[in-house]
């Protein structure tokens, strides 16, 4: 009997899978900290022996090259990755034993258009196809965004997007599970997943890809795609290269002498915590990227690259916590850390800093001749409607363009607060008066502020 457990990694938005039969198992786009693959392993009483990739990422560093000399396994990567490690190159057809008690085995199925190279993998029982692990190609109820490995092949890839789409689901039973691994947060998907499971068969009625012809289809997506994330252009490398082990042991502990002179150098500190603590009181300059938000994208987003970081948390777990995070997207190393709260990471005499919360209700309230409205969602999120009057910077820009803030008490907004929280974070550091608005979008409706739609 075969099984499949799946690894979610929520802050990136992806997913990966252990699965296999009675005896040894196949791990399918590992992340970068093997340890929760392997305990997965451990749980079920199972030999890893291959460890697959459906294609070079661009939005997280893979564990499977660490995974495979760790376990011994035989480490598949797509034939059209061109790689300078020992692998096992893996082209379309080819097919793979994965538990020969359970009768389990892989067979591999080109589908460019995600990447030019990628590869999805047929889980078959006894010859019978009962799962497929679709990496960034047919996701649920969307497909990968086919624009990250080079402008002028987005449309070409596009193509291949849908092409790939159809070529699964003629060749695939109905009953089969589709199981990507992007979708459910990553970036990397053109939309995110309508749902959390779903087969061939339903794709075959909802995904745009198997119910619009190619050319609807591609104007589609392309006229869909977001700003990509920046940090993105040094995970392929990385993961073309083979990425280095983890070093998940906790960092240097930072005396508030030390936060002190790293605040003063323009390093980055980012304290951790939740939003609310942090608008209670905070260490004037630090910037706030909550662990349990999505601290890896958008932090790895907005931080010029390599530029050294130091964490405050309010404990060691939560430190861990963000620290975990951080590796699965190549900041590998924080240069300090801290736990506790502000008044430990202050000098002796110096207070913490503060600034308000409120809600949409409380927005209304103002006189809208005096405050600033800054809106920091992105701009899909803002073609659906807008405060009248809202200054409009998306918060992976936002820290670029400060200055393009108006003068005057800033009220800033995004979908749900955690954003907002950031965004509230970085012009406290730069001396601005701000009032963090932590509530949905749609109060603002309730609220009676006056919107405006396209």
């Amino acid at each position: 009997m075969f099984f499949v457990d799946t690894i979610q990694l929520e802050g990136l938005g992806n997913r990966s899978y252990l699965a296999g039969g009675e005896c040894t198992a196949v791990v399918v786009d590992p992340p970068r900290d093997i340890d929760q693959v392997l305990a997965a392993a451990n749980r079920r009483g199972v030999r890893i022996s291959h460890v697959v990739e459906t294609h070079i990422h661009n939005d997280y560093v893979s564990g499977g090259l660490e995974l495979a000399r760790i376990t011994g396994a035989r480490y598949l990567v797509p034939a059209g990755a061109n790689v300078p490690f020992t692998r096992v190159a893996v082209a379309d057809g080819d097919t793979v034993d994965i538990d020969t008690v359970s009768q389990v085995t892989l067979l591999a199925i080109a589908t460019p258009g995600h990447t030019p190279h990628h590869i999805s993998y047929a889980l078959r029982e006894a010859g019978r196809p009962v799962v497929v692990f679709t990496g960034g190609s047919l996701l649920i109820g969307t497909v990968g965004r086919p624009d990250l490995v080079e402008p002028r092949l987005t449309e070409q890839l596009a193509r291949a997007q849908h092409a790939s789409a159809r070529r699964l689901t003629s060749g695939l039973p109905d009953e089969t599970a589709v199981l990507p691994t992007h979708g459910f947060g990553s970036f990397c998907s053109s939309a995110q997943s309508e749902g959390e499971e779903s087969t061939i068969g339903k794709e075959k009625s909802v995904n745009a890809a198997l119910t619009f012809d190619v050319d609807t289809f591609v104007a589609d997506l392309l006229a869909g795609l977001e700003d990509v994330p920046a940090y993105y252009a040094y995970m392929g490398p990385a993961n073309t290269a083979g990425p280095a082990p983890v070093d998940l042991t906790p960092p240097a502990l930072a005396d508030p002498a030390e936060i002190a002179t790293r605040l003063a150098a323009g390093e980055w500190v980012v304290d951790v915590r939740n939003r609310v603590a942090f608008a209670e009181g905070h260490v004037a300059g630090s910037f706030n990227f909550e662990a349990d938000g999505k601290i890896a994208t958008y932090l790895a987003w907005m931080i010029p690259w390599g530029k050294p970081v130091t964490l405050l948390a309010e404990s060691a777990e939560q430190l861990a916590d963000a620290q975990r995070e951080l590796v699965r997207v190549g900041i590998d190393r924080p240069a300090a850390a801290a736990t506790g709260g502000p008044a430990s990471w202050l000098p002796a005499g110096q207070a913490p800093v503060s600034f308000p919360r409120s809600t949409f209700a409380g927005l209304a309230a103002q006189d809208s001749d005096v405050v600033v409205v800054l809106d920091v969602r992105r701009d899909s999120e803002r073609a659906n409607g807008w405060i009248e009057g809202s200054v409009h910077i998306p918060i992976h820009e936002l820290h670029g363009r400060l200055a393009e803030v108006p003068q005057g008490e800033v009220w800033v907004h995004c979908a749900g607060g955690m954003r907002a929280a950031i965004a509230a974070s970085l012009l406290d550091a730069a001396g601005r008066a701000v009032v963090a608005v932590d509530d949905g979008f749609d109060a603002a409706t309730d609220a009676g502020l006056p919107l405006t739609t396209r």
